[in-house]
């Protein structure tokens, strides 16, 4: 067992994670800006439909989960503010291609409109603060709650650690990120609750169906970096102390 106190060290796959992590973020935030998905049924009277991204997105938190319990949360901590660089640089590289001028075969075949709406959502500001605001407060919760449990079960029922930290984490950034691209226009009001529910359960059902794959990648990593770390002393704060 490793705790807060223990020598900083390098590891084999860390930076592995960190870049899948990030992959994952990325992806899924463009997917979220270029289409909502519709399955063409109600749960409880409200229609399932939710933007793309929600199919990849919680692939995020497994990876979060990943790194709290087998790294610490000091080590995720710098994993979220890694994803969080790379989320505004990519928005902001979308946005700088939104306002170059466009060659004249692109723009008779394809079109500016059509790159405005499938990708200029991600480089306005509604979506980006929208995206950024929920990344980071639904991370850094989810981190700390599974860092929590972690220590409050002495290690035990990994399940219920990465399920218990998701269903809070996944509910704050539903909530902020849809109410912020509401507010910012980028959904309409009218379907607010549905993609927060939706969203929501979606999210917190993959989590739940990938256990068996959490429970195989915590202990391959354990297992190859000698760690397992527990954050017994560790000061949870957003910012490096």
């Amino acid at each position: 067992m490793n705790n807060s106190s223990a020598p900083t060290r390098s590891y084999r796959f860390f930076d592995l994670v960190m870049a899948a992590f990030v992959t994952v973020l990325i992806v899924s935030n463009i997917a979220s800006s270029a289409k909502i998905v519709d399955w063409g049924f109600s749960l409880f009277g409200l229609r399932l439909a939710f933007d793309a991204g929600t199919i990849l997105f919680p692939v995020s938190y497994i990876f979060g989960d990943v790194l709290t319990e087998v790294y610490g949360f000091k080590r995720s901590r710098r994993v979220i503010w890694t994803g969080f660089a790379c989320l505004a640089l990519s928005a902001a590289v979308l946005w700088l291609v939104r306002i170059m001028p466009g060659e004249s075969t692109w723009i008779a075949q394809t079109g500016q409109t059509a790159y405005n709406n499938v990708l200029g959502g991600i480089s306005t500001g509604g979506i980006v603060l929208a995206s950024l605001t929920a990344y980071l407060a639904g991370e850094f919760t989810n981190s700390v709650v599974l860092a929590k449990m972690k220590v409050a079960t002495k290690g035990r029922w990994l399940w219920m650690r990465t399920i218990g930290s998701t269903l809070v984490g996944q509910g704050v950034d539903s909530l902020i990120f849809i109410t912020v691209a509401c507010l910012a226009g980028v959904f309409p009001w009218s379907l607010f609750l549905t993609l927060v529910v939706a969203n929501y359960v979606f999210k917190c059902l993959i989590e739940a169906f990938m256990t068996p794959v959490t429970y195989w990648m915590v202990a391959k990593l354990k297992s190859s970096e000698n760690e397992d770390f527990y954050d017994d002393k560790t000061r949870f704060t957003i910012f490096s102390k």
